[in-house]
């Protein structure tokens, strides 16, 4: 085990210690002075500061860029993206330094003309169409087209997965690799895309996710080994929507799982990464950009894919573009 392997157990372990001393404190009289029940959670933050030295002075001879297909195809928005800051998430750990989120934002559905909405009236034909219509909505994908929630400050409170068009949709190789990590078991949780439930994501469950590991953090997550010390990350998958297993080759543009929201994220995205190792605990991030697109800065749409060379990304069904 290396040192930064071991540094991050005993933190995770200090932190086990102290919650535990707290419970046993409001239980009963514990066998120890109050003051020593701080002395774990101190050890756990020093222990904390020391990874992050240790993960800055790794990224300070950083690589040179690597090149690699983007993960999706369809319109997409970035969010904390390291071509506005290093690191783009705060952090260094976890090889987040050169981490990207992306969200889908589909182009907005042009206004219905006279005729559109006169077909659109009961009677008019509009059955069927309108049944299998709200079916997608309802179902386990987002819906090609729709739009994404917006943030609200009260309610509603959290929505359902489905809302968001990102639910669902492909995942792709962005190079050709082989798989060494591929977990999908964890659950997708709904939003927290509101006030108060980013509240409860920042004060609670992302602290709780963190003593827990980087699996409870990047949720359900896949990653690929490119060769040349060179691994790419996808976070957050769709609970059972892995198409890989650990030991298989893969080619650019193969379908791997779909985008989900497990882990600790606000709403249904797609977390990337290049790292130098595919152990979390101990990887270092790797600066990249995507052929045909470069490096998007926040809040910058851009097209991938088919859709990008003109031609509309084909809906597979049951799994939806984002």
């Amino acid at each position: 085990m290396s040192v930064r392997k071991a540094v991050m157990v005993l933190y995770r372990v200090c932190w086990f210690i102290f919650f535990a001393m707290v419970i046993l404190s409001l239980v009963t009289t514990p066998p120890f002075p109050y003051w020593l029940t701080w002395v774990p959670a101190a050890v756990a933050i020093a222990l904390g500061l020391a990874a992050g030295r240790r993960a800055r002075a790794a990224t300070a001879d950083s690589r040179d860029a690597v090149e690699v297909d983007p993960p999706v195809s369809g319109r997409w928005v970035a969010l904390n993206s390291p071509a506005d800051k290093v690191p783009s998430h705060g952090i260094h750990g976890y090889g987040q330094t050169y981490a990207i989120d992306i969200v889908a934002e589909p182009e907005p559905e042009p206004e219905p003309g006279p005729e559109q909405e006169a077909r659109s009236q009961p009677g008019a034909g509009a059955g069927a169409g309108a049944g299998a219509g709200a079916g997608a909505r309802e179902g386990g994908c987002g819906h090609v087209g729709s739009s994404r929630p917006k943030f609200r400050y009260l309610w509603p409170v959290v929505r359902r997965n489905h809302r968001f068009p990102a639910f669902g949709a492909p995942l792709l190789a962005v190079a050709d690799g082989t798989v060494v990590h591929a977990s999908h078991g964890r659950r997708d949780h709904l939003s927290r895309n509101s006030g108060p439930a980013l509240i409860y994501l920042m004060l609670i469950e992302a602290s709780v996710r963190d003593v827990l590991g980087p699996g409870a953090i990047v949720g359900n997550h896949l990653v690929l080994d490119l060769g040349d010390g060179t691994y790419a990350m996808y976070a957050h998958l769709r609970r059972g929507s892995l198409r890989v297993r650990v030991g298989e080759e893969v080619r650019a543009g193969q379908m791997l799982a779909e985008c989900g929201n497990s882990g600790n994220s606000t709403e249904p995205h797609v977390h990337f990464q290049l790292m130098d190792d595919p152990d979390l605990d101990v990887a270092v991030g790797i600066p990249f950009t995507w052929k045909g697109i470069g490096l998007p800065a926040n809040g910058e749409a851009f097209i991938a894919g088919e859709a990008a060379d003109g031609h509309p990304v084909q809906d597979s069904g049951a799994i939806q573009a984002l």
